[in-house]
């Protein structure tokens, strides 16, 4: 049972599962995990409010991200555990804090891989029309919950293949996109700057529109550091993921906002109807590139989907290994929590059927709950790292083999943008339901774990 002060860290996590995860299959997840369908298609509604000025949204946000990530490697590093960001927090602040962060992000995975099938099943019935759309979901459902039953190499195979189709379309699409604003590719002549110079069309208030959709584009990056808890070495796999993060976010995101909003006229409607990736490559007469991305689109939605049963299934265990669940969710069987596994996606399943039975209400009222978790997570984050570094320096230094940069001052730093971005969140009309939702749920969560654990101290 973990002790109830702040000072005692709680029992690591990983000893118990299996470490199938090979590097290989660490470096792809790191690789393409930075890559999904928010990114292909989502941000076409982000160049809509901001214009050319997407770029230095993207660019902004990514910094943010940047600095989340090396404070979460920089405690994964230390103190490996399959409860990631939850298990820190509870090291740092206390049992709260890590029930309150690891059930918030649980909810919002086992939702995630409900709306992913819904967005993966309405590509496929657009391919075959007249199949019903929840045959698919439930297909999908089917695949990936019986991958992730499994052993934990057949979930980091798969992400594997994922991430490699998804940097292999994204790279082509870099290069051709480079070759086109150069002039180099035959058949295009090169725009120069000609859909830059309306940088701004809607002003500072679009550039904020634009920013707060980049912010949650970049959701899913901590599956890594989850996922390392599984791997033959947990601490070099969290130092390469984290080592790299930079480079990948400027080449994936911030590049490819750059190509498109270059390429095609920020104001066009392929951009939102088709998404910027689509639309750029139907502005370069490239034939066949609508299919052709409709099947990355696919690919990140079943990514997402296998990625989120795996990561809200290993979150749940840790959270009931460290005394804060059912135990039922801690079993193991051949070194994976099975019945974690099957929890998630029967959760997922219900926000499919709740999306068909109740659109309006029900469903609505979970979308906007979940709305600004992955902000919530990031501030246990910086707030844990704040606690956490002093503590690793004077009790086991040889532990940070990731050192966050200029520490502490950056972390303050990033902890004042989540500020102001829940401020900008605050002001929007579309995200302020959201921000609500979600601090009321933070907060019933965080009151019933710190119930909890006012209970323990006194047993």
């Amino acid at each position: 049972m973990p002790s109830t002060t702040t000072k005692t860290p709680p029992r690591e996590q990983g000893a118990s599962l299996s470490h199938g995860l090979k590097q290989r299959h660490l470096s792809m997840i790191a690789l393409g995990g930075v890559i999904g369908a928010g990114l292909f298609v989502g941000s076409g509604a982000g160049i809509a409010a901001a214009g050319p000025s997407i770029v230095i949204a993207y660019t902004v946000s990514g910094l943010l991200v940047m600095l989340v990530m090396r404070m979460l490697g920089e405690m994964s590093a230390a103190y490996p555990s399959s409860g990631s960001f939850s298990a820190h927090a509870e090291r740092a602040i206390g049992p709260w804090a890590g029930f309150a962060a690891g059930w918030s992000f649980w909810v919002l995975l086992c939702t995630a891989v409900g709306l992913e099938g819904i967005g993966a099943a309405g590509i496929v019935q657009s391919w075959l029309p007249g199949t019903p759309q929840w045959m698919w979901v439930a297909l999908f459902m089917v695949v990936f919950c019986g991958a992730n039953l499994t052993a934990v190499k057949n979930f980091g195979e798969f992400e594997f293949w994922f991430a490699a189709l998804k940097v292999g379309a994204i790279s082509l699409f870099l290069v051709l996109g480079v070759l086109a604003i150069t002039g180099v590719l035959p058949g295009t002549d090169s725009p120069g700057a000609s859909n830059l110079t309306d940088f701004l069309p809607h002003g500072s208030e679009g550039l904020l529109v634009g920013l707060l959709a980049s912010v949650f584009a970049y959701g899913g990056l901590e599956t890594v550091t989850i996922a390392a808890a599984e791997s033959e070495n947990p601490v070099r796999g969290v130092v390469s993921a984290v080592r790299t993060a930079m480079w990948r976010i400027a080449l994936f995101y911030i590049g490819s906002m750059a190509v498109a909003v270059t390429l095609v006229p920020w104001d066009s409607k392929e951009v939102v109807e088709k998404g910027p990736y689509v639309a750029t490559l139907d502005h370069l007469g490239i034939p066949g590139a609508g299919q052709v991305m409709n099947v990355v689109v696919l690919v990140a939605l079943l990514s997402a989907m296998n990625a989120n049963i795996y990561g809200s299934s290993r979150i749940a265990y840790s959270l009931v290994e460290r005394g804060q669940g059912p135990k039922s969710l801690a079993r193991l069987s051949g070194g994976v929590p099975r019945i974690a596994v099957l929890t998630s996606c029967v959760l997922g399943f219900v926000c499919v059927l709740l999306n068909y039975w109740r659109p309006d209400d029900i469903f609505r009222w979970l979308l906007n709950m979940i709305g600004a978790v992955i902000l919530v997570v990031w501030i246990f984050i910086a707030v844990s790292q704040l606690l956490l570094r002093r503590r690793i320096e004077r009790e086991a230094p040889e532990k940070l083999a990731v050192r966050m940069w200029a520490f502490p001052w950056l972390t303050w730093v990033a902890l004042a943008a989540m500020a102001v971005i829940f401020v900008l969140m605050a002001r929007e009309p579309d995200t302020r339901l959201q921000l609500y939702s979600t601090g009321g749920m933070t907060l019933a969560l965080a009151a019933v774990g710190y119930g909890r654990q006012r209970a323990r101290a006194r047993r």
